[in-house]
């Protein structure tokens, strides 16, 4: 019952997110991709890779089924050798500590997450990117499908550039390059080099939200099928006693008719 409060107040956050989300990534694509003269960080794509950075979003605790070890499959899929961790949620940081990892940084996000925790998220991450330390960002979480259906998800955020495709409930949206003149006020470098630290906070906490809701919603039918289970389980003790007790009552009739017998 904990569990289905918990995970209707965590759906309903992540699916009012979702056009947003949508119209977020579509207003960053038509801006970044007009032939405009612009140059950001964010956006500089650099060759050869030799350093990566995984954002890691798992949960606090286990009893979600599959959730944490589908995502955490998915991560352990980067090469250890040049990949550093920023963790959110206790079991994230636990795989990395376990595995050997190299952790970067270490976050918290409760069942209601902020977007404060999510700028921090974000913040570190930037940090790390602009720095040079890293080459590339990656983001790996749970994708909330619906109550059933959880994804794990890997996108790559930094440089934006290369983030080209936003997954959402449907399929995947990919929104091409817009030749259209467009004027920018005061300028384009003013405008897209305050927009793109704030879209990246959003699409962060966007993930959050979707991470909470998936592990709600796991928790509540991986609790569902374990009530389930212990029904069944009694059902069966009881049958299995009154079997017992009515074969012990049996004997004892009998013992007693063959007393008087003799």
């Amino acid at each position: 019952m904990v569990a289905a409060s918990k995970m209707r107040k965590a759906q309903e956050a992540a699916v009012a997110a979702r056009p947003f989300a949508r119209l977020l990534y579509e207003i960053q694509r038509k801006a970044t991709t007009r032939p405009i003269s612009f140059r950001d960080p964010l956006t500089e794509t650099r060759a050869p890779v030799h350093a990566r950075a995984v954002i890691l979003v798992a949960a606090d605790k286990g009893l979600c089924g599959a959730l944490n070890s589908n995502v955490l499959r998915l991560a352990s899929e980067f090469d250890p050798a040049n990949t550093v961790f920023i963790t959110a949620g206790r079991k994230a940081a636990q795989f990395v500590a376990v595995t050997r990892r190299q952790l970067a940084a270490e976050f918290a996000y409760g069942d209601e997450p902020t977007f404060a925790e999510a700028s921090a998220i974000s913040l570190a991450a930037r940090e790390l990117f602009l720095s040079g330390a890293v080459d590339r960002v990656h983001l790996v979480a749970t994708r909330f499908v619906n109550t059933l259906k959880q994804e794990a998800a890997s996108v790559e955020i930094l440089p934006v550039a290369a983030l080209i495709g936003l997954p959402t409930r449907e399929s995947t949206v990919e929104i091409e390059a817009d030749p259209a003149e467009c004027l920018f006020e005061p300028s384009p470098q003013a405008i897209l080099s305050s927009f793109l630290p704030r879209y990246l906070n959003i699409f962060i906490y966007l993930a959050l939200l979707n991470a909470k809701a998936s592990e709600q919603s796991a928790r509540m039918v991986s609790m569902k099928n374990a009530t389930e289970a212990a029904e069944g389980l009694i059902d069966e003790l009881a049958l299995e006693y009154n079997r017992m007790r009515q074969g012990n009552i049996t004997r004892e009739l009998l013992e007693i008719a063959g007393g008087q017998a003799e």
